[in-house]
């Protein structure tokens, strides 16, 4: 009896997500004698997609040695970050920016007096995308290694992302649909009446935050990026009449 009871509850949750994932809600007649309550699922998650990006540069007062140097510098992250088990085609490197360097002048008065040209500063940036998490995340803490190599390199935060965020939505929705349930038995229960048909299902706004974080709710929704563990969680919003 206790399996049946489960499965219709489940089952109700399901329908209820196919109305919700549709951007569809019932609202039919209003009456005096409603229920509304707020159901939240919530579920933990590890990251499966990982974004790393540093930063390279070369200066030189002659701008064909600094593309020169540059290029020397490419291949040498290059060798290393496939030489730690990268695939090659994981691997994007952005255009080469090119930027001119002056040095201000000031007169012994400490007036300015114009700018003098000293060379140029050519900049690339790398970028690995990849599913290999732990990996890319090892490289991106020892990439320093290349500055005794001369390298001038700048590695930027990971950043972590979930590519089964679809099926987690619909799973959040169930959870949730299923909790707002519970709540309107508990209160038509305990005010010794019985819940009628559901008038209005609304879905709230998908959260994902980083566990263990002081990371605060958005009315637009927060998407973080900087954890690699993180918690996802909705409401659903559930109207029911009321039978005395």
């Amino acid at each position: 009896m206790k399996g049946a009871i489960s499965s219709i509850t489940i089952g109700l949750a399901i329908v209820v997500s196919t109305f919700i994932l549709s951007n569809a809600y019932i609202n039919r007649n209003s009456s005096n004698n409603s229920i509304s309550v707020t159901g939240l699922g919530e579920s933990d998650f590890v990251s499966d997609l990982i974004v790393w990006e540093g930063e390279f540069s070369k200066e030189n007062l002659n701008l064909k040695q600094a593309y020169s140097d540059l290029e020397k510098d490419r291949q040498l992250i290059l060798f290393y970050v496939k030489g730690k088990g990268i695939d090659p085609e994981q691997i994007v490197f952005s255009a080469v920016t090119t930027e001119e360097i002056s040095k201000t002048k000031y007169s012994n008065k400490g007036q300015y007096i114009g700018e003098d040209f000293i060379g140029y500063m050519l900049s690339q940036e790398i970028q690995i995308e990849s599913k290999e998490v732990e990996k890319v995340e090892k490289i991106s803490r020892e990439i320093t290694e290349l500055l005794n190599k001369g390298i001038q390199f700048y590695s930027n935060q990971p950043r972590y992302y979930y590519t089964k965020l679809a099926d987690l939505k619909i799973e959040m929705i169930s959870k949730a649909t299923i909790d707002a349930k519970l709540r309107a038995d508990n209160i038509a229960k305990n005010s010794e009446a019985s819940l009628g048909e559901l008038t209005s299902a609304k879905m709230g706004i998908f959260q994902i935050t980083g566990q263990n974080s002081e990371e605060d709710y958005s009315w637009g929704g927060t998407l973080n990026t900087s954890s690699k563990l993180k918690t996802a969680s909705i409401t659903v919003k559930l109207k029911y009449r009321v039978n005395n």
